[in-house]
Order: C-alpha cells, then sequence, then structure tokens
C-alpha cells in the first residue's frame, strides 16, 4: 500500500469534486447496498470512503450503524465538515486497511469502491481478503468496486490491478458466493470515462 503521505498530498490539494473519481452519488452502491441489507440497523463499513458521499446518503436513508475508514486524515476533515452535526452519528477510523484493527465479525456489510483496484502485490491482498473476513459477520455482505478490464491501468499516479466479476471472485476466494454485478461507466470531473465493475458477495 502507498504511504499516507501520499494520499494527505492529494486530499489537501485537490478539491473533493477534483479527483477522477468523484461523483455526485454512487447509485449503483446504494441500490446494491438497499437490496444486500435493508434494516436500518445493518452495520456498515465504507472502506477508503474518505471523502466520498455514500455516509450521507445511507445518513438521509436512516442508516443508523456507519463506521468510514480511511488512509488520510485530511479526507476524512472534509467528510466531517461537509455533514456537520450529522458526522456525530458516524464512527470515523484514520487507518490503513492492511494495518487497522477491526472489531471481529461486527459488520453486516462492507463497502469498497476504488480502493482494492490500488492492491498491487499478492501479499496486500491476501492480507486486505483476511481484514474483510474478520470483519464480517457470518452471512454478511461485500460490495466492491474496482475498475473493470477496460479500466485505467494507473490512477492518481499508481498502477492499478484491473478486474472483472470473476477475477475479483477468485481473489476473494470460495468463501465468498458471487451474488450479482454490474458494469459502470464513469464519467469523470474532466469529462472522461472509466469502466467500473461493481460486485455484490455474500460470505459464507
Amino acid at each position: 500500500m502507498v504511504s499516507r503521505q501520499h494520499w494527505e498530498t492529494v486530499y489537501q490539494t485537490k478539491a473533493a469534486d477534483a479527483v477522477s473519481w468523484y461523483r455526485p452519488h454512487l447509485e449503483t452502491s446504494l441500490a446494491m447496498i438497499e437490496r444486500a441489507v435493508p434494516d436500518r440497523d445493518a452495520g456498515i463499513v465504507d472502506i477508503g470512503g474518505g471523502e466520498a458521499t455514500l455516509v450521507d446518503d445511507l445518513l438521509a436513508r436512516g442508516y443508523r450503524q456507519l463506521s468510514v475508514l480511511d488512509i488520510s486524515p485530511a479526507a476524512i476533515a472534509v467528510a466531517h465538515k461537509r455533514l456537520g452535526a450529522a458526522a456525530a452519528q458516524v464512527t470515523w477510523l484514520a487507518d490503513d486497511i492492511l494495518q487497522a484493527t477491526l472489531p471481529a465479525q461486527r459488520f453486516d456489510l462492507w463497502h469498497d469502491r476504488a480502493l482494492f483496484h490500488f492492491l498491487t502485490g499478492a501479499g496486500q491482498r491476501a492480507r486486505y481478503v483476511e481484514q474483510l473476513t474478520r470483519a464480517l459477520k457470518p452471512g454478511g455482505h461485500a460490495i466492491i468496486a474496482t475498475f473493470g478490464p477496460q479500466g485505467p491501468g494507473k490512477c492518481s499516479g499508481l498502477d492499478t490491478v484491473r478486474y472483472d466479476a470473476l477475477s475479483l471472485q477468485r481473489e476473494l476466494g470460495p468463501r465468498f458466493a458471487l451474488i450479482e454485478h454490474a458494469t459502470e461507466l464513469h464519467r469523470t470531473p474532466f469529462d472522461t470515462t472509466q469502466q467500473f465493475v461493481y460486485c455484490h458477495f455474500r460470505m459464507a
């Protein structure tokens, strides 16, 4: 995983809507989350959520057990400021997902849009899956979105790994059953497109 300083620099020098992955609302993620865990008391963690508006939209839909983990305190500070008093309803974790100490079997749903594809080393990906498997409740859900096969090979100056639904399932391993997947052409703030693949898995 790249250093915290890399991401601190990104978030300290670019506006929230001036990064390629910015999207006003994560519509595909929201739809998958509501199908997977309609119960508003479900425990949800957004991995690499940083400045993303997903937490705002989940709060607006009545979800009450929300956590956001991001390596960058600067990104979390942006979300705090945007949410105002509502930020107190969220558990904020400024940590590297590969090193964080997460509570065991705490979450009903794990969401990650655009973090996993930065894990270019096999050891990094194995550690991520360990963290995911430990933190999810049995029968819990994982919604992970990465660059698709035609997505960019680099982002924010870093190499990425691109996936389709089956190759992502292979990375997670046999405990994770693929429930649904979708392909999205994300339009960036720079009027270019990036192919994303969204996958919903359920852990045995």
